[in-house]
């Protein structure tokens, strides 16, 4: 899952995304409003973290054109105001939910989940795919009932291919979606990680669930 932040105190960006990396998110930040709309806009993320007051911008203007311009990706609004409207004129401005400063880093994941959720309440918490399935709460992933340990990065990868079941997907979509913009990740990255996952999750298991589309890139099941 690929998260932008944009916050322009630095010490609470820099921790935000440690904490979000740590919990095998991948993360970009930007410290003002004009940046942070333009990778917004420019860029696929799955959640935006959004701070109320910035300079350049501010987060009410930002949603609001996120939203005008049919971008639909979650907003999380980050504020010292707590009054009631000031939430009312957040969400009515597009976002989708509203956390108040201070708070602590467990309810901002357990938000995170909560959006994560939102759009794909259909397929459950847990994700599956045939006797494979992935727990993105836990961080547990099981094949025929087998524990299988995963690094973060190949965890992430492996929960990506899941939510896109059976739809090939680029090398250039799972760079922007693992790893962070400013990573100096080459495509052959990907196939290495993807070597990683196959020696996990396919070969001890004698069935093949990741396929290459030659000249496209991957698509997990048939």
């Amino acid at each position: 899952m690929r998260i932008l932040i944009v916050e322009d105190e630095h010490r609470i960006s820099a921790a935000l995304k440690k904490g979000l990396e740590q919990e095998s998110y991948a993360v970009d930040v930007a410290y003002d409003g004009n940046v942070g709309l333009d990778l917004a806009m420019g860029e696929t993320y799955d959640l935006i973290i959004l701070d109320r007051l910035l300079p350049g911008m501010d987060g009410i203007e930002i949603c609001k054109l996120l939203r005008e311009k049919n971008n639909h990706t979650p907003i999380l609004l980050l504020t010292a105001k707590g009054q009631t409207e000031d939430k009312v004129e957040g969400l009515d401005a597009g976002a989708d939910d509203y956390l108040v400063k201070p708070f602590a880093f467990e309810e901002l994941l357990a938000r995170i989940r909560a959006l994560q959720r939102r759009p794909r309440e259909s397929t459950g918490q847990v994700l599956e795919l045939e006797d494979l399935s992935l727990d993105p709460k836990n961080f547990e992933v099981r094949r025929k009932g087998k524990n299988i340990s995963l690094s973060s990065k190949e965890f992430a990868l492996l929960e990506f291919l899941l939510r896109h079941s059976k739809r090939t997907v680029t090398k250039e979509e799972i760079i922007s979606h693992i790893w962070d913009y400013d990573s100096d990740v080459l495509p052959n990255t990907v196939e290495v990680y993807i070597g990683y996952l196959r020696n996990k999750i396919d070969r001890p298991f004698k069935k093949k669930l990741i396929n290459t589309i030659r000249g496209f890139g991957y698509r997990l099941g048939e």
